[in-house]
């Protein structure tokens, strides 16, 4: 991998373009969908917390059979497969994530000396010169 910061400098087709610009907006999407997996652990942690504090008032309430049937049944399951949500956080990282990050990486330092973005750098580069070249600034 080289120090390139200039997309021009690349020697990349077209294709080889357009499939680095999808394989990029590709993995910005499963690190949305990480986000999201995320946002629900944390949701679903905090429904928890209020239901485990409905535990307690039920029983404050005098409905014993409720709190333990909460208590019992359904504080302790899992949120999918009797997974709790910090599993499924800690097993799409390790083995979903990282994987997919590690080959876009790989694919970019092959293609693209390592240089990331290059469809958005070279737009940039587009609008500035474009501007530049504008008398009417």
């Amino acid at each position: 991998m080289t120090d390139v910061t200039d997309p021009d400098d690349l020697e990349l087709s077209d294709a080889e373009t357009d499939a680095l610009h999808h394989l990029q907006l590709g993995i910005e999407y499963v690190h949305r969908a990480y986000g999201s997996l995320l946002e629900f652990h944390h949701e679903l942690g905090h429904a928890m917390d209020r239901m485990s504090d409905a535990e307690d008032a039920l029983r404050e309430a005098g409905h014993e059979a409720y709190a333990d049937e909460l208590r019992d049944d359904h504080l302790p399951s899992g949120a999918v497969s009797d997974q709790w949500t910090y599993e499924l956080v800690a097993e799409f990282s390790t083995e979903f994530l990282e994987a997919a990050d590690a080959f876009e990486g790989t694919v970019r330092d092959d293609l693209a000396d390592g240089l990331d973005h290059v469809t958005e750098r070279r737009q940039k580069r587009r609008l500035r010169e474009r501007s530049q070249g504008d008398d009417r600034r």
